[in-house]
């Protein structure tokens, strides 16, 4: 079977396919590796060519070995696999006549996607199937930064990829049906209703105009520095601070007990419930009665950059009436000095197309603040992981997202961050997760574009 080296530019990756002449099926082979570099399995390269022959598939890939042994699992293909830094091995099975007719609907002029946008035009037609069996041994390991890779998106350094790459995902979205064009309904403010909208039809009530809103569980460690980041805010508003503690053991509880003795806006809840995650303890702070009318994140180990994060946060609701405000983080450690990738500020993010490319990249940014009638109609899914970015799908689905540029919000790396040397089964998970998130939402888009056009 031939092997065709992994080529960016579309006239290239055209070409290497076209060359191939008398071969139905070809491999396409990472561009990290040499041919000599994979050890193929007894009869593996014959299984992919089965399994793709009887699915009639576009595209097989299978899982590996990496060279100290270890297996690298996958995680399966599906429609909201739109990230264009999907992990299908080292090694792609593809149909050459699928690869032709995919090629047709490919732009020549691409400088960096022509493997993205091939394999987006494939699946538009035929299936990308993930083989759970492990077919070859790779004979040299790799070194992967996994940090500058989850943040490539936002690196100014790859700023002509990333346009590119959120070109092919815009054509791609417009081909399954799922584009959206720019997002105009706002918010009133005055009513607490949405303009235009059925949704959230609360009138007034609040008791503050805004609450910090802070789950925690076992952070004795850095839970007081953040909660008094929040206290010490200074606004022209009545604001409070909502800490849900979920069950700490710690004495993380006697902490919040303590400062609220100290700080009457502060308002620690305590949940008799011991099935809430992170998402369940944000809708348990929302439908409190203590929730103002916007309700800003922090995470119990975080800090805002100084007094002025909430004050901020709540103009750009005022200005652009938005349902949703995401703000600017710098990534440090506990004495605030600045770690790779350092600003986390999402300028890829446009009012035209940000909610379409929102479904291209892993997640939209923080501190995130949201609109509370529309986060009551809503709710998060109960989870710890991804329940800011569904939410985030959902809410830019209909709504205009206001974007703070400028540095808001301090994400503290420590030992103990849920993201802190990460195991490949648990970032199979949370890719696998946030893939279906993406699905469902492009289902949602899809639905209604369908119903617009009736």
């Amino acid at each position: 079977m031939t092997t065709i080296a992994f080529q960016k530019s579309s006239k290239d990756l055209k070409n290497s396919i076209l060359s191939i002449k008398e071969d139905a099926f070809f491999l396409l082979l990472d561009p990290t590796l040499k041919p000599e570099n994979i050890q193929w399995h007894q009869g593996a390269q014959e299984r992919l060519q089965q399994v793709g022959r009887m699915t009639q598939a576009g595209m097989v890939y299978a899982d590996y070995l990496e060279a100290d042994g270890q297996k690298h699992p996958l995680i399966d293909y599906q429609v909201g696999s739109l990230r264009d830094d999907f992990d299908f091995g080292k090694v792609l099975w593809i149909d050459k006549a699928a690869a032709l007719r995919a090629l047709e609907e490919v732009d020549d002029r691409l400088a960096f996607g022509a493997v993205y946008a091939l394999r987006l035009a494939i699946s538009r037609a035929f299936r990308i199937i993930h083989l759970r069996e492990t077919l070859y041994r790779l004979s040299e390991t790799e070194n992967i930064d996994k940090e500058a890779r989850q943040f490539a998106y936002v690196d100014p350094k790859q700023r002509a990829y990333q346009i590119e790459m959120e070109q092919i995902c815009t054509v791609h979205l417009k081909a399954i049906g799922a584009y959206l064009p720019e997002r105009q309904k706002s918010i009133d403010l005055q009513s607490g209703s949405q303009t235009g909208s059925k949704e959230g039809s609360q009138n007034g009530g609040f008791p503050v105009e805004a609450s910090v809103i802070i789950p925690v569980r076992n952070r004795i460690k850095t839970i007081r520095e953040a909660v008094l980041s929040a206290l010490q805010q200074v606004c022209d508003f009545p604001f409070n601070v909502i800490v849900v503690d979920n069950h700490s053991t710690d004495g993380t509880r006697q902490v919040l007990e303590n400062l609220a003795l100290e700080h009457s806006h502060l308002k620690p809840l305590f949940p008799e419930r011991e099935d809430l995650n992170i998402g369940g303890c944000w809708n348990y702070a929302i439908n409190s009665e203590h929730c103002g009318r916007f309700a800003v994140q922090l995470d119990s180990d975080d800090l805002y950059s100084d007094e002025n994060t909430l004050q901020k946060i709540v103009n750009l609701f005022r200005q652009e009436k938005c349902a949703m405000v995401v703000g600017s983080y710098r990534i440090c450690n506990f004495q605030k000095q600045t770690l790779p990738p350092g600003l986390i500020d999402h300028r890829e993010w446009t009012p035209e197309n940000g909610h379409n490319n929102a479904l291209r990249i892993n997640g939209l940014g923080a501190p995130r603040a949201f609109y509370t009638p529309l986060l009551r109609s809503l709710q998060l899914p109960n989870t710890s992981y991804g329940e800011d970015y569904a939410i985030g799908l959902a809410i830019s689905r209909n709504y205009r997202i206001g974007r703070i540029y400028e540095e808001l919000y301090l994400c503290r790396r420590w030992e103990d961050n849920s993201d802190a040397d990460i195991s490949l089964d648990k970032l199979n998970a949370n890719n696998a997760y946030k893939d279906l998130l993406r699905s469902m939402e492009v289902m949602a888009r899809q639905a209604m574009n369908q119903n617009e056009s009736v």
